[in-house]
């Protein structure tokens, strides 16, 4: 006797359900910090690429997770610089930000990308709201290096408005610029703003949504993913030399988050729908994981 699709559908949707309760129960009331990478934005094929992501932080805040999003705008910056004529540079992976960059970049992260997040979350039904590392001294910074011009290291943090913002009830997304004592408005490492922000807030995770399926022991090798591994582990990876590029501010935030307090770290695809409910409330999860040890 041929089973009914009508009915298989649902069970399996029930059985879902089911599977994701021990999760749902277990992070609830909890927070979550997720970094979400310009890079996943910008190089995701689905034209609702953020759609689909703010759908996943309306489900968490939905259920009793507590999600702040902090966010970068790498490639949108980039594309803005060349349509002003500006030739983008980076000095050891880092964009190099004199004083006209700065403008743009506050353009980019304040007047675009910061309220495109904001604007997504809040159409599916969780209340979300802007803020950047500039307001309330979130961010306090002193200046990496002087090549670099306007870009800053993390000296302090105070994550006082975005607690507010969470006992509120609301959803903070977090534009990665801090300020120097002069006032002076810094660009910072997105994956490092999200590592220190995630460790003042005590959070039970920090998951790096990003455009690579997760961490490689081989970076040319996509068969070569690392599903699981400790804070010790990923030290001997970057002292060999095998992590490189743009995912060496991730694993180093990530160690000194999970190091300071932080429960659990985790690297994964942005560009698969719903990479986050995947990773949070399914038994088998996605990406790479990452705990102390």
């Amino acid at each position: 006797m041929s089973s009914n699709p009508a009915i298989v559908d649902p069970l399996n949707t029930a059985k879902l359900l089911i599977e994701a309760l021990p999760y749902i129960q277990q992070f609830a009331g909890k927070t979550i910090v997720v970094k979400y990478g310009g890079n996943a934005l910008a190089g995701a094929t689905d034209d609702d690429a953020l759609g689909a992501f703010a759908r996943d932080i309306a489900l968490l805040h939905a259920v009793g997770i507590k999600p702040v999003v902090v966010h970068g705008g790498g490639p949108q910056i980039s594309a803005l610089m060349e349509r002003l004529g500006k030739t983008p540079s980076f000095h050891n992976g880092l964009r190099v930000t004199d004083a006209e960059t700065i403008e743009i970049v506050s353009m980019v992260l304040l007047g675009t990308v910061n309220p495109q997040i904001v604007s997504a979350v809040n159409l599916h039904g969780a209340p979300a709201v802007g803020v950047s590392g500039h307001d309330a001294k979130m961010f306090v910074v002193a200046p990496r290096d002087e090549a670099l011009g306007f870009v800053g290291d993390i000296t302090r943090v105070d994550a006082t408005i975005v607690k507010e913002l969470l006992a509120d009830s609301r959803v903070p997304i977090v534009a990665t610029l801090g300020s120097h004592s002069s006032g002076q408005a810094y660009n910072i490492n997105a994956d490092t703003a999200a590592g220190a922000l995630a460790e003042a807030l005590g959070a039970e995770k920090l998951i790096y949504l990003t455009d690579i399926e997760g961490l490689r022991t081989n970076k040319d090798d996509a068969e070569s993913i690392v599903r699981q591994a400790t804070t010790s582990q990923l030290r001997a990876m970057l002292a060999s030399g095998s992590i490189d590029g743009g995912m060496i501010p991730k694993i180093e935030s990530c160690i000194a988050a999970i190091d300071r307090g932080v429960h659990r770290g985790h690297i994964l695809d942005g560009r698969i729908a719903h990479v986050l409910l995947l990773e949070l409330f399914t038994d088998s999860g996605i990406g790479t994981m990452v705990s102390k040890g």
